[in-house]
């Protein structure tokens, strides 16, 4: 059997490297974002691959998130990449928070992905039972994580991927007994529209650091933290 993935955010930056990877990788793909025919390079991709298909979706909407879920009843899905995501504002400081920024950036960061899981555990469920280890991948951040905070500030952005991180733990938990594995990831810092130019890595360098993970992911590592290099991230 052909192995599926399905990734969300999969227009640009690291979502559409990955994308691009596993089917230079012989997977099937199915590509989500908010406005398919406006991501020019993913429309390229699909020209190129029959073995790529896109789907108009809003993490957010939770209601299309369960439509696509029940598109895509009798489809087995091998992988599942949570990588659609919100930075927020940028450059306020303690006292300037704008909490209704902060309730966006958790419903993508945070909500969604868990609710992406709930409606597509039945998905991987049929991966698993046709023999091939199913996998739920969020992508986090180091920033989510409390320990490695050494200079404060980014309330919003960081709580919401301290709270992803707590989703992807207990899920880990609540899945065992499906046979699913669940894993957060750090995909360094990367040059997309919210890592900058200046940022240390290309999406593509991370996309294959990322797949590497995720290739030899085990039982044992299932709820655990990972950068793109297969380090351990304290929570």
């Amino acid at each position: 059997m052909t192995p599926t993935l399905l990734i969300t955010g999969a227009n640009r930056g690291i979502g559409l490297a990955l994308t691009e990877r596993y089917l230079e990788h012989g997977w099937r793909v199915i590509a989500c974002c908010r406005f398919p025919g406006s991501a020019p390079h993913l429309m390229t991709l699909k020209n190129h691959y029959a073995s790529l298909t896109t789907q108009a979706l809003d993490v957010t909407d939770h209601a299309a998130v369960q439509q696509l879920a029940s598109n895509l009843s009798d489809t087995p899905i091998h992988l599942l990449i949570n990588n659609a995501g919100q930075y927020g504002p940028k450059g306020y400081q303690l006292g300037e928070t704008d909490t209704e920024a902060w309730r966006e950036v958790l419903a993508v960061n945070t909500i969604a992905p868990l609710v992406m899981a709930e409606s597509f555990i039945p998905h991987l469920t049929l991966a698993n039972n046709s023999g091939h280890t199913p996998i739920f991948a969020f992508i986090s951040s180091k920033v989510g994580s409390m320990s490695d905070n050494q200079s404060g500030g980014g309330y919003i952005y960081r709580s919401s991927k301290a709270a992803l991180n707590a989703v992807v733990k207990s899920l880990s938990i609540d899945l065992r007994p499906k046979g699913i594995r669940t894993v957060a990831l750090h995909p360094g810092w990367v040059q997309t529209q919210m890592g900058g130019p200046n940022a240390l890595i290309t999406a593509d360098i991370s996309a294959q650091g990322l797949k590497q993970v995720l290739d030899t992911l085990t039982d044992s590592q299932s709820g655990h933290f990972f950068d793109y290099q297969g380090n351990t991230i304290a929570w």
